[in-house]
């Protein structure tokens, strides 16, 4: 029997970027720009409008919020008078729009970015002529310390994005969205990171390797995956997942994944084994285990999320299921 979420809200461009803060769920509009926060009941509140589209979200120490300007390639800071300051650059670094963050307990902000205009590149060809060799664009994890400043960058990764930290503070877990796995990246003293390790791989290696061939194994393989891509065709699928947003289960070991191209969130075991699934109405760009009773899996889903069509669709929803 599928496990499958309900529609809690509904109504919005490309809703992304679940955090749970204060007893709220709060998550940004990449197509409209806002940052929303629900108590549970009735609608959304929007908080706020962010110059050059909102996207990640996280708090300082203090209690303000930080949020991404993803096409602005900065990230600003709401004082408690409402004012938005500028509180870290990124235009010198993202080479695409800035994308998700993770503000840790001391203040310090994990930034990704796209790497690339890959809306643009979509708008013309299949998601699967991105692997034809030399693949996508790489990307640095940026961070930034308390004030803002940089601290250093990462080895570059393959669209990084839904950033979750360990337990004990000491790694930063993300997804390659664009690599189809979960990567982690060992946190230094200084608050910068180290190399990057396998996480769990979401694509059968053999998949990869005629996906990304420079031959003719690979102009086969990423003309089927173009026409596999097909909607109708995509649902009845199970692989390979795109990791977007990320959440950790309620046990603090696996993690559920959204999956950018079909609407489900996958349920993942270090090294990558699928443990179970919940079905949304949607492709799912985000998730979050939390609630009052820190069981309740949120999911942000998209009937597209090109920030222009979606503005005009406005089908965004937040899904919910218990577990």
């Amino acid at each position: 029997m599928k496990r499958t979420a309900s529609i809690a809200l509904d109504g919005f461009g490309v809703p992304e970027s679940l955090r749970w803060h204060d007893g709220a769920l709060w998550f940004s509009d990449l197509a409209h720009g806002t940052v929303h926060r629900w108590s549970g009941t009735g609608k959304a509140e929007t908080v706020i409008e962010v110059p050059g589209r909102a996207g990640g979200l996280g708090w300082l120490p203090d209690g303000r919020m930080l949020v991404v300007s993803m096409d602005g390639g900065c990230v600003y800071r709401l004082e408690n008078d409402g004012d938005l300051v500028e509180h870290a650059d990124l235009r010198d670094i993202a080479e695409g729009p800035v994308n998700d963050m993770l503000v840790d307990p001391a203040g310090r902000c994990y930034v990704g970015n796209f790497g690339f205009d890959y809306h643009a590149f979509n708008r013309e060809h299949p998601n699967s002529m991105l692997y034809a060799p030399p693949g996508p664009p790489k990307a640095p994890i940026a961070v930034f310390d308390l004030e803002g400043r940089l601290l250093g960058l990462s080895e570059p990764a393959l669209f990084p994005n839904g950033f979750l930290l360990t337990a004990d503070g000491t790694t930063l877990v993300a997804a390659e969205t664009l690599g189809l796995r979960i990567t982690s990246f060992p946190i230094k003293e200084d608050g910068t990171l180290g190399s990057p390790q396998p996480w769990g791989s979401l694509v059968s290696p053999l998949l990869w390797r005629l996906v990304t061939h420079p031959g003719l194994p690979g102009r086969i393989t990423r003309r089927i995956s173009a026409l596999l891509d097909h909607p109708a065709i995509a649902k009845r699928s199970s692989s390979p997942i795109a990791p977007d947003g990320l959440a950790w289960d309620c046990d603090g070991q696996s993690v559920w994944v959204a999956n950018a191209l079909r609407g489900e969130c996958v349920h993942v075991a270090r090294g990558g084994r699928v443990l179970g699934r919940v079905v949304t109405s949607q492709h799912t760009l985000s998730c979050l285990v939390a609630g009052d009773d820190g069981r309740t899996l949120f999911a942000a889903t998209v009937p597209t999320d090109d920030p222009i069509d979606a503005a005009k669709l406005d089908g965004g929803r937040i899904e919910i299921f218990q577990l």
